[in-house]
């Protein structure tokens, strides 16, 4: 089963947190991963982040991703979104 958990932070303290399970393998992992983080958003009331370089380069190397202000259009009113792959 793939598992993603996202965390909502501000100032170090952990705001809001959701774990997505999805058990679909017919989809890619990607499309899992892409699934997952717009049911985060849906649930958090946000817009979808902007996948930079750095972004994509670190969730590459350890499975986790963090989405700042630089990664959003609109103004956020915490510091990051946090993803985090948990299982697969």
């Amino acid at each position: 089963m793939f598992r993603l958990w996202g965390k909502m932070m501000k100032e170090n303290r952990m705001l809001r947190d959701i774990v997505i399970s999805n058990g679909d393998y017919t989809m890619s992992r990607t499309a899992m991963v892409f699934d997952a983080i717009d049911q985060i958003c849906y649930a958090f009331d946000l817009g979808h982040p902007v996948w930079l370089d750095k972004t994509i380069e670190e969730f590459k190397r350890h499975d986790k991703a963090r989405f700042t202000q630089d990664n959003f259009i609109e103004s956020i009113d915490f510091d990051y979104l946090e993803i985090q792959v948990l299982e697969e």
